[in-house]
This record gives C-alpha cells, sequence and structure tokens, in this order.
C-alpha cells in the first residue's frame, strides 16, 4: 500500500521546481537562458559533443595525434596536468581556515572547495576522454595494485580525494535541500575530511611530479629535475590562492546576484590577503627553481633555443606575475593583485603545458610539427571546459556557495 499521498507527493515536486528554477516560472527560466555566454556555449558544444562522441565510437585516433612517442596531448596537458594545480584550492583554503585558523577567510573557503571539487572532477573527465580503454578506469582500484608506481599512487589518491572534497563540499548541498540532520553530521566530519585531503594533495600534486622522474631522457634538462616532485607541489599552492582570487573577481563581477553582502563587503580585503600568500609561494617557487639550474650545473643551456623559453617561463609568467603581485599588495591595490593573480594562473599553465608537451620529447625529430593538436581534440578541450563553467555556474546561482543561508548562519 502506497502511504505517500498526491498532496506531499505534489509539494515535493513543487518544491523541487522551484529549487531547480531558483523561484522562476518555466517561461521565466528560459528567458533568462538567453544571454550572449550561453549562445557562445552552445556553438562550442555543438562542434565538440559531436567529436566526442566520434572520439567514443571511433577511438583515439579518430582525434588526437597520441603514438608511442607522443602518449598524451592538449587533453591532459591542460585537464589534467594544467588543471590539477589550480584546483588545489580546496585543500589550501580548508587547510588556511580550518587548521590554522584563519577564520576572516570564511566567504571564500566554500568556493575553493567547489573550484577543487569541480577541477578533480573535470581532470578525470579530461583522463577518461584520452584513455584507450576508459571502462578500466577502476583497475588500480580492483584489479592490479602497482604498488610500485607513481601512477597506482596518482589513480588512489585522485579517486579517493574526489571524495574527500565531495564529502567536504555537502555542507553546501544540504543546505540547500535543507537537510539539517545529515548536515549535522556533515559538519562533524568536516576537521577529518580536511586533514585527510591535506595528506591526500600534498602527496599527489608532488606524485604528479614524480612521474617525469620515469623520463630523463625524454624531458629537457631545465625542466628535468631530481626536485621536480617539490616544483610541482610548491608551484600548487600559490597556484591555488591566485585561482581563488581568479573566480572570486569574475563571481563577484558576472553572478552578483549568488553573493551576499558579506563575500562583496570583504572580498577587495581578502583578495590581498591571498595576493599576499600567493606571492611569497612564487618567489618560494622561483628560488627551488634556480637551485634546481644549480644543482645540475645546466647554466649553459639557458643560451640554447630551448634555454631562452624556459627563461620567458621563469622570468615572464613565473617573476615577473610576483612582482605585480607584490606591487599590488604593497599599495594595498585590490585592482593590481587580481590582474597579478589572472598573471600567475596563466603561468602556472604555461609552465606545466611546457613539462608535459613542449619540452617533453623535445629531442625528437620534427618535435614542434608534432604537439600541434589537431582541431577535433581542440574541440573536445573547449567543449569540457564550457561544461566545466557551466556546472560551476548552476551551483553557485542556487547553492550557498558564495552566500550563507540565514538559517544556517554561524552553524559552519
Amino acid at each position: 500500500m502506497n502511504d505517500v499521498s498526491p498532496e506531499k507527493t505534489e509539494n515535493f515536486r513543487s518544491w523541487f521546481m522551484d529549487k531547480l528554477l531558483m523561484g522562476m516560472s518555466w517561461p521565466e527560466y528560459s528567458r533568462k537562458l538567453l544571454t550572449p555566454f550561453n549562445i557562445v556555449a552552445a556553438i562550442v558544444l555543438s562542434i565538440g559533443l559531436p567529436v566526442l562522441v566520434m572520439r567514443a565510437v571511433q577511438g583515439l585516433a579518430s582525434v588526437t595525434h597520441a603514438s608511442n612517442e607522443y602518449p598524451w596531448g592538449l587533453l591532459l596537458g591542460w585537464g589534467l596536468f594544467g588543471g590539477v594545480p589550480l584546483s588545489a584550492t580546496g585543500f589550501v583554503m580548508g587547510t588556511a581556515y580550518y587548521i590554522f585558523g584563519f577564520r576572516e577567510y570564511k566567504p571564500l573557503v566554500r568556493l575553493g572547495i567547489l573550484i577543487g571539487f569541480l577541477g578533480y572532477l573535470f581532470a578525470v573527465i579530461y583522463l577518461l576522454t584520452d584513455l584507450g580503454r576508459p571502462w578500466r578506469i577502476y583497475y588500480p582500484m580492483i584489479m592490479g595494485f602497482g604498488t610500485a608506481s607513481v601512477l597506482f599512487l596518482v589513480a588512489w589518491h585522485v579517486a579517493t580525494y574526489l571524495t574527500v572534497q565531495f564529502l567536504e563540499f555537502s555542507e553546501s548541498l544540504l543546505e540547500w535541500i535543507n537537510s539539517r540532520r545529515v548536515y549535522k553530521w556533515a559538519t562533524m566530519m568536516t576537521i577529518g575530511m580536511t586533514i585527510a585531503g591535506i595528506i591526500l594533495s600534498t602527496l599527489h600534486q608532488s606524485a604528479l611530479g614524480a612521474m617525469f622522474l620515469l623520463t630523463p631522457g625524454k624531458l629537457h634538462p631545465l625542466w628535468f629535475s631530481s626536485y621536480i616532485p617539490i616544483f610541482f607541489l610548491s608551484s600548487s599552492i600559490y597556484a591555488a590562492l591566485a585561482q581563488v582570487i581568479v573566480v572570486s573577481t569574475l563571481v563577484a563581477k558576472f553572478m552578483k546576484n549568488a553573493t551576499d553582502n558579506d563575500f562583496l563587503k570583504n572580498l577587495d580585503r581578502l583578495t590581498i590577503g591571498l595576493g599576499q600568500g600567493a606571492l611569497i609561494g612564487m618567489f618560494v617557487y622561483f628560488f627551488l627553481k634556480l637551485i634546481g639550474v644549480a644543482h645540475d650545473d645546466n647554466w649553459y643551456l639557458l643560451a640554447t633555443p630551448y634555454g631562452k623559453w624556459f627563461l620567458v617561463e621563469i622570468l615572464g609568467f613565473l617573476l615577473l606575475p610576483a612582482a605585480v603581485l607584490t606591487y599590488g599588495v604593497k599599495k594595498s591595490s585590490a585592482g593590481i593583485v587580481r590582474f597579478g593573480a589572472f598573471y600567475a594562473v596563466l603561468g602556472i599553465i604555461v609552465n606545466r603545458i611546457n613539462v608535459s608537451i613542449i619540452a617533453f620529447n623535445w629531442n625528437l625529430p620534427d618535435h614542434l610539427h608534432h604537439i600541434i593538436p589537431p582541431w577535433q581534440e581542440s574541440a573536445i578541450v573547449a567543449a569540457v571546459f564550457v561544461i566545466h563553467i557551466l556546472v560551476f555556474r548552476w551551483i553557485v546561482n542556487r547553492m550557498p556557495v558564495v552566500r550563507e543561508q540565514p538559517e544556517y548562519k554561524g552553524l559552519h
């Protein structure tokens, strides 16, 4: 016998649709969807999604130039190696707030966790797209424990950390659906999940760098170093702080209706504080890179074509944005700090593209020709990136990420 009355079913349906449509009717919601960004997104998806289907049906060879010599391309260079350091936001902001007690950063903590959660989720999607047999993604977890493999460590840690970040973000989800009983349990797990996140994130951020320890003859000596795991970990910390500045700036600019007064009022001050942390991290990373060059006595390579590109990366995409951040913090200018943060994010992407694509297999014939991605791969990357933005926007517009629910204020 069904004990659920028609009125309860109707009430639930009404509540559910109200949550999805943000209190609007279908016609109102449909009109809101007609924006310039959504039109551009629809065009990108109309090109990229059919190519993604083609990849699933016809295999990797139909969309990439992957080979034994070039095992990955833009999908992993951008989506995994470039995306993971920018997704350390949850680990960095959670540690600062819950462990070190920087309570003034409360308006940005959930945003940092969401950026990190979605960043890792879509890094896995990029990886699945680039795997020859994606249906075997679970093999490292169940079928074979390659405990001596760096990839085994990365696979386990990314999967586990994705779960941890979902549990950390669950507070926002539970507030949205007003599940007070489960919310209470979620808040009790927060410190434990944060500590787990610290352990997992530090290990797999460095492990992504440790993968390249297996390639001393393939990765250019200026980027290869026995310290590369430390390089990857240290750079992810400043990248995460810069990424929080970038995303919070975009949210305040384009999604103001999803924020509250506390977020907007404190954003400039918090931006300068994050910029101060980022510039310290950037200078630490800069001197670590110099130590790496000195340790391997690779100074003479700086005069080569690849050496000049290395200097462009180190001076133009690391030291220069660090100088911009320093000037912005000194002048207490949130605008200059934001510019420096955008520049720093671009710099970390340049570094990861250099390590994973440009400087990888640098000594093979016609190398620079082989690393140019086909348009199909670029279309897939653009489509997944647009979906990433749309999912982020959907969540922030509905859930209490950059605003507080009045009935839950002070409970987290």
